[in-house]
C-alpha cells in the first residue's frame, strides 16, 4: 500500500503515538483526519504539522457508541472516503484486581474495547461498499500476555484481537485489511493517564514506559507495518519477547514476570 492521496482517519490523535502519526503521515501526500476527545489539543496537532490544510478536526468521545453512525458521516463529508482507520484511541490503568472498582473495568471495556468495536461497525458499511478499507487497530503485547495492575486493560486489548480477527475472515472478500498493532512499552503519557482503583489517573510516569521506544522510532515502525499490510504486528524492546514465551513456555513467561519490577 502506498498513502498517497489517500483518507486516513486517526483517532487518539491529541497526544503520543496518535500526536506523532499526524506529524509523519503529513509527510506522506495524503489527507488526514484527526479524533480525540479535546478539540483544542487536535487544532495545536493540526496548526504544527506539515500539511494542515490537508487535515480535518473531528473531536468525539469513544465512550458515546450510539453516537458512532453520526461521527462516521460527519468524517466522510470532508473528503467523502476514508481509506484507513487508525482505531489508536484508548486508556490503560494501573491498579491490582482486589483494588479496583468495577467501574474501572466497565471503563476500560467501554473505551478500549466497545468504543473501537462501535466505530469499527459504522465504518464497515463504506468500506464494503467501497470494496475497500483499511483497519489498523492499536492493541498493546497486553493484548497477548498479561501483567500485574493491568488486569481490565489486558482484558480489553485481548477482546479486540477476538473481535478483528473475526472482522478480517468475514470480509477478505470485501478487500478490507486488518493490521493488529501491538505495542511494547513506548514513551508517552499513556502511564500518566491510565487509570487506578477509584477511577482517577495515576499522574506519574513509570519506569517500563519511560524506557520504552522513543515515540517516533515507533510510529515509523508502525506506519511500515501498515503500508505492508501485515495481520499483526509486535513493536518494541525485550517485552515483545514475552508474545512468543506465552505461546511456547507460558510458565517460563509467568515467572520472569512475576520477577519483574514493571509495576
Amino acid at each position: 500500500m502506498r498513502f498517497q492521496n489517500k483518507i486516513i482517519w486517526i483517532t487518539g490523535a491529541s497526544s503520543g503515538i496518535g500526536k506523532e502519526l499526524a506529524f509523519q503521515l503529513s509527510q506522506q501526500n495524503c489527507k488526514l483526519i484527526l479524533s480525540s476527545r479535546r478539540e483544542d489539543k487536535l487544532i495545536e496537532v493540526q496548526k504544527l504539522s506539515q500539511t494542515p490544510e490537508h487535515i480535518a478536526i473531528l473531536p468525539f468521545d469513544l465512550e458515546k457508541h450510539e453516537l458512532m453512525h453520526s461521527i462516521v458521516e460527519k468524517a466522510l463529508s470532508f473528503y467523502n472516503k476514508i481509506d484507513v482507520i487508525i482505531l489508536n484511541g484508548g486508556i490503560s490503568q494501573r491498579s491490582l484486581i482486589i483494588d479496583t472498582d468495577i467501574n474501572v473495568d466497565k471503563k476500560l471495556i467501554a473505551v478500549d474495547y466497545l468504543g473501537n468495536v462501535a466505530l469499527a461497525k459504522a465504518i464497515l458499511p463504506h468500506f464494503v461498499e467501497n470494496k475497500n478499507g483499511h483497519f489498523a487497530v492499536v492493541s498493546s503485547v497486553m493484548g497477548k500476555f498479561g501483567s500485574p495492575y493491568r488486569s481490565g486493560y489486558c482484558g480489553a486489548k485481548h477482546a479486540l484481537h477476538g473481535f478483528f480477527d473475526v472482522l478480517r475472515m468475514e470480509h477478505e472478500k470485501d478487500n478490507i485489511k486488518v493490521t493488529m498493532i501491538c505495542p511494547g512499552f513506548v514513551n508517552t503519557d499513556i502511564a500518566r493517564n491510565a487509570l487506578i482503583g477509584d477511577g482517577s489517573p495515576l499522574n506519574q510516569q513509570d519506569i517500563g514506559t519511560q524506557n520504552g521506544l522513543a515515540v517516533d522510532v515507533f510510529t515509523r515502525k508502525m506506519i511500515n507495518a501498515i503500508k505492508k499490510e501485515a495481520f499483526e504486528v509486535y513493536i518494541g524492546k525485550s517485552e515483545i519477547k514475552g508474545v512468543y514465551m506465552k505461546r511456547f513456555f507460558p510458565k517460563l513467561l509467568h515467572r520472569l514476570v512475576l520477577k519483574s519490577q514493571v509495576r
